[in-house]
């Protein structure tokens, strides 16, 4: 897939069912195939979990606002599936830029498609 053919962050998920972008101004997208179940974001984020009955992590919520920053950055960075690039991706829904784990280091979305 292309660069033109990446959706931008606001076009995944539903964000017609999202919190005001005011509250809850960070969003995650998550690579849920990709995961294999490390557990390190579970480790550094109490809004990460591990699933028992699948053995992957998951998100308790996917838009959370600045004082839930920190840790989501952080379970973003420490992931370690797609050979440490992560599957757990931290965006600014005002600016469509992935913070975390923002491998090309321009906030491009970096989503394996």
């Amino acid at each position: 897939m292309s660069d033109s053919d990446t959706p931008k962050p606001s076009e995944i998920g539903s964000e017609a069912d999202a919190p005001p972008i005011e509250a809850k101004p960070y969003k995650i997208i998550f690579e849920a195939n990709k995961c294999f179940g490390a557990g390190k974001c579970a480790e550094v984020s109490a809004n990460w979990e591990m699933d028992i009955a699948s053995g992957l992590a998951k998100p308790r919520t996917y838009y959370f606002g600045e004082d839930e920053l920190d840790h989501n950055v952080r379970a973003a960075e420490v992931c370690p599936a797609k050979k440490d690039a992560g599957v757990i991706h931290v965006v600014d829904r005002r600016t469509d830029e992935e913070i975390a784990p923002d491998p090309h280091g321009d906030g491009t979305l970096s989503v394996d498609w």
